[in-house]
């Protein structure tokens, strides 16, 4: 049976192999399965239900990767688009964001994974990622990854507010802050020694620390950093909480929110997915030696299936599912068909059984703002993830070196890009950020006499985004 469904003496390889490889995909990408309950959670998202959603839909897309396509390339939440959603789109009005009910930004993600999907049934992602300048989409890849790392620094009180300098270094006694450094020292260590999972050992060992630290010192801390929830094992969460709430936000997406928001909205979940998804698949087939003749085999499937996950996992209560460059672990251990897909895709399903565990890691720690170092803060305490914070300032890490990709001695490319990076630091918005790169990349071609460069794409985006901003 696996011989016909995945032809494994075709692409020399075993059973053993896959599922090895499968095994070691799965524990370099499952630090998603606690990240994402926390990051939607900052939308007002019901913790067990996001987790549920995120297990079942990424191992259904899992699945329908390997069996579809035959590519050992496995699906997730993406990281980015889960921070546009809770913090862009979700995120209050006050600090850069649209203000939208959690329902609303899952329909407009449902919408654009339908647009993704169609777009795959007659191959039109090519247009739109020609069409787009490369400039502008490294420096989306690179403005998410610094601002999902400041969000890092932030969780792990090692940036705390000041109500001069806006921002400063917490104070590094703090129990909070310790943990976290901690955490990120270790994790850093385990990568530059080339210890698989180590995202995932990081995060456990973190945990283990926290707990240990907490059973001695909670009473004098006045909190503990890590709060013990029971057995690992347990029945799945209720999903009902986030399942099927994306038809409510259906009915008030168009009523509620103006033209502008929600095709700036659905326009960004869009790209994203299809810039991360190309890139992607490209990056891991090539160094599976599965790209022939120019072109995946399978590629169409794959584009598919990453449609078809995304509009799962919305409805059942999740952000976008694409496609995760941690699949070359697998190809390290020596995937080569989708075999080890869905080997990936059911130890997601076991996952849903450890929903305590995930809990426990993705815990917030209210601690008292002064004792941070913070300066006239909003509020008195401030909540603090101090397990789940070194992850993320190591994603934002892994998605740097696309600023080097950038051409900075043009500066009708540089200036776009730059202004791109730091409108989604400083403004706090992805969408924003977006908006400032596709209008001054037009503007600066237009006047340096270079017209054929714009894409017809990228001037109509300009022309939709400019919109945008001036009815933000």
């Amino acid at each position: 049976m696996y011989e016909r469904l995945f032809r494994l003496r075709e692409h020399g390889t075993t059973v053993g192999r896959e599922a090895i490889g499968g095994a070691s995909t799965f524990l370099a990408m499952s630090y998603i399965i606690i990240v994402q309950p926390v990051v939607l959670g900052a939308a007002g998202m019901d913790h067990g239900g996001v987790f549920v959603a995120t297990c079942a839909c990424s191992a259904f897309a899992c699945i329908l990767m390997g069996l579809w396509s035959n590519l050992p390339i496995a699906l997730a939440p993406a990281m980015g688009h889960n921070f546009f959603f809770a913090f862009t789109v979700c995120g209050a009005t006050a600090v850069g964001g649209f203000g939208w009910a959690w329902p609303e930004a899952l329909a407009a993600n449902l919408i654009a994974g339908v647009l993704f999907t169609l777009m795959a049934s007659f191959g039109l992602q090519e247009a739109l990622i020609r069409g787009i300048p490369d400039s502008l989409k490294y420096a989306i890849a690179v403005g998410i990854g610094l601002l999902i790392a400041f969000v890092g620094l932030q969780w792990a009180g090692i940036v705390v507010h000041h109500p001069v300098t806006y921002v400063k270094l917490g104070n590094l006694r703090n129990p909070v802050v310790l943990l976290s450094v901690f955490g990120l020292t270790s994790t850093a260590i385990m990568l530059v020694r080339g210890v698989r999972a180590a995202l995932l050992l990081g995060v456990l060992l973190t945990a283990a620390v926290g707990l240990i630290a907490s059973h001695f010192m909670s009473a004098s801390w006045g909190y503990s950093l890590v709060e013990w929830k029971g057995e690992f094992v347990a029945p799945v969460p209720d999903p009902s909480p986030t399942a099927f709430a994306v038809f409510g936000g259906l009915k008030t997406l168009f009523s509620d929110h103006s033209l502008g928001d929600w095709l700036t909205i659905i326009f960004v979940f869009l790209i994203l997915d299809v810039f991360d998804t190309a890139g992607t698949l490209v990056g891991v087939a090539e160094r599976a030696g599965l790209i022939k003749d120019g072109t995946i085999v399978g590629a169409k499937q794959a584009l598919l299936s990453d449609g078809v996950g995304t509009v799962a996992g919305t409805i059942m209560g999740t952000s976008t599912i694409t496609s995760y460059v941690e699949s070359a672990a697998g190809i390290s251990a020596g995937a080569r068909t989708g075999l080890a897909s869905v080997i990936t895709g059911l130890l997601l399903a076991g996952a849903l059984f450890f929903h305590p565990l995930v809990e426990m890691v993705g815990g917030v720690v209210a601690v008292d703002a002064a004792s941070l170092g913070a300066v006239a803060s909003v509020t008195p305490t401030v909540a603090c993830h101090p397990i789940i914070a070194p992850v993320l300032i190591v994603i934002g890490c892994y998605m740097l070196p696309a600023v080097a990709k950038i051409k900075w001695t043009d500066l009708t490319e540089a200036l776009p890009a730059f202004l791109t990076i730091i409108i989604m630091q400083f403004g706090l918005s992805i969408s924003h950020g977006i908006a400032w790169g596709f209008i001054t990349y037009v503007l600066l071609k237009l006047v340096t006499g270079r017209v054929r460069e714009i894409h017809p794409l990228v001037a109509l985006f300009s022309v939709l985004l400019g919109a945008f901003l001036a009815t933000s």
